[in-house]
């Protein structure tokens, strides 16, 4: 059962396809009104940000800046949102109706490396009705099919590079892929007994298979699912860019949490750190790259080689032998350079610096469908996988206190801060509030945006080290795994 829902969610965040019939949101008399998401504006050209260059000259829509709903910001709000110089940072109003699960959220923009704040987030409690309870007539109520149905509770941090567009649009639309893809399993999951070993033909669920490639758990790069229907609305509504996706959801008493891309997010448990994901970078997914690189070289061109050095290669080097490896090695071996040796490698660079083709520094998430190389027809998108790792948490393993959060957080925060920084945070933030303040998971989020960007001075934004602060835009969730009411 757990294998089936893991690989639901694996495909449902990697699946392109339309979310099928009826595929908006929409609240039932049962529903506890989720929090709604709609079509917001995109934001105008912002050129080649966060690690990639331009992407041949496509244009994104105009369009004013738009942040996430339950944010709820006034026309004034969103001017101050939007203010790079004093980078305030915003959270959900105490006035307003708080997040799902007492969740906390904030969110500061960037410095000043892009026009608008590029990151995108969503929160909602989704109803999914089954499709037999579809199908049950027009003589029959929703409260009759009440049984028929379950919820699960959805948080998503989506971080944008080269425009918005793609970050806003997985927001408005993960969540109603993943309704779309359980709508076939809910008569499955509530039922207590062992899961069939064949779905029926007539389920109508789509779920992934999970082959692992040798070495690992991670799904080999024949499995990777096209993001479609990403790509039909980028060309439709001409969006630009991409975006990485970080979602935690919560079924049935596990927690999974998927990731595609450079976001990150962990458990602080009693005082312990247990990671809920990794990065998946130009380093981290070298060998994958370079087996597709080697298998089809034709993606190439004759610009690139998937071979790799120490550094680059120089012509007068010909002939003579340099330590290399291939998509099969993890340590280094000798071998003759040849001509094609003086190609430009695969994957260069180290760090934050590494980046794909000389193009884009993260390897998985959503979006990137017009993105070449620069100065070239080079499409950098074969090499990007929007197939995530999927992690599962039981939370009836365990007897939670208050304290006990999940931090899902963006790069911005996690490029100048380590768990260990993170989890002393969680405890000194919240041993300062009674464990029923609600306030107590927004003030904790805010204060890991604030120690991540820093305080202005006029070397920029400085820790309180003087280390450079983050510069990037910073989303953080802070979601309660115990205390009253955090499964309702």
């Amino acid at each position: 059962m757990l294998h089936r829902v893991r690989s639901a969610v694996a495909h449902l965040v990697s699946s392109g396809g339309p979310p099928g019939s009826g595929s908006s949101v929409l609240p039932t008399p049962a529903s506890p009104n989720p929090i709604a998401h709609p079509v917001a504006p995109r934001s105008p050209p912002a050129g080649a940000e966060r690690g990639t260059r331009a992407s041949g000259g496509a244009v994104e829509n105009r369009g004013s800046f738009s942040r996430p709903t339950f944010l709820q910001l006034s026309p004034r709000g969103l001017r101050r949102a939007e203010d790079h110089a004093g980078r305030v940072v915003q959270s959900p109003p105490d006035t307003g109706r708080r997040l799902p699960w007492r969740t906390g959220y904030a969110e500061v923009i960037n410095a000043g490396k892009s026009r608008h704040n590029e990151d995108q987030a969503c929160c909602e409690v989704v109803y999914v009705e089954s499709r037999q309870a579809r199908m049950g007539g027009p003589g029959k109520s929703i409260s009759d099919q009440g049984n028929q149905g379950l919820y699960f509770h959805y948080w998503g941090l989506f971080d944008g590079h080269a425009g918005g567009g793609a970050a806003e649009m997985a927001s408005r639309l993960l969540h109603r892929h993943i309704r779309e893809q359980l709508r076939g399993l809910v008569e499955i999951l509530q039922d207590p007994s062992p899961p069939p070993l064949c779905l029926p033909s007539t389920t109508e669920a789509s779920v992934s298979l999970e082959l692992s490639c040798p070495g690992g758990s991670q799904p080999c790069w024949p499995l990777q699912k096209e993001d479609e229907h990403m790509a039909r609305e980028q060309r439709n509504q001409y969006a630009v860019g991409g975006c990485c996706a970080l979602v935690a959801v919560y079924l049935l008493g596990k927690m999974y949490v998927a990731n595609a891309g450079d976001s990150r997010a962990i458990i602080v448990r009693n005082g312990d750190i247990i990671p809920m994901s990794r990065e998946f970078t130009p380093e981290t997914e070298r060998q994958r790259l370079q087996l597709l690189g080697f298998l089809k070289p034709e993606l190439l061109g004759n610009e690139f080689t998937h071979l790799e050095f120490p550094r680059r290669v120089q012509p007068k080097e010909l002939g003579q032998r340099m330590l290399y490896r291939d998509q099969s090695m993890t340590g280094w071996a000798y071998k003759k350079i040849e001509l094609q040796d003086l190609r430009f490698p695969l994957v260069c660079g180290e760090g934050k610096k590494a980046r794909v083709m000389a193009t884009i520094g993260v390897t998985r998430g959503l979006g990137d469908h017009n993105l070449k190389v620069s100065s070239s027809t080079l499409p950098v998108k074969p090499f990007l996988s929007c197939f995530p790792e999927v992690q599962v948490y039981d939370l009836t393993q365990y007897e939670h206190c208050p304290d006990d959060v999940l931090i899902l957080g963006t790069d911005g925060l996690w490029d100048v801060s380590s768990d260990k920084d993170v989890a002393d945070t969680v405890d000194k933030v919240l041993s300062s509030f009674e464990p029923n303040d609600p306030s107590r998971y927004t003030a904790l989020a805010q204060t890991l945006v604030l120690g991540a960007r820093g305080i202005s001075r006029e070397q920029g934004w400085r820790l309180p080290n003087n280390k450079m602060g983050s510069g990037d835009d910073i989303s953080v969730f802070v979601i309660p795994l115990g205390g009253a009411g955090s499964y309702t």
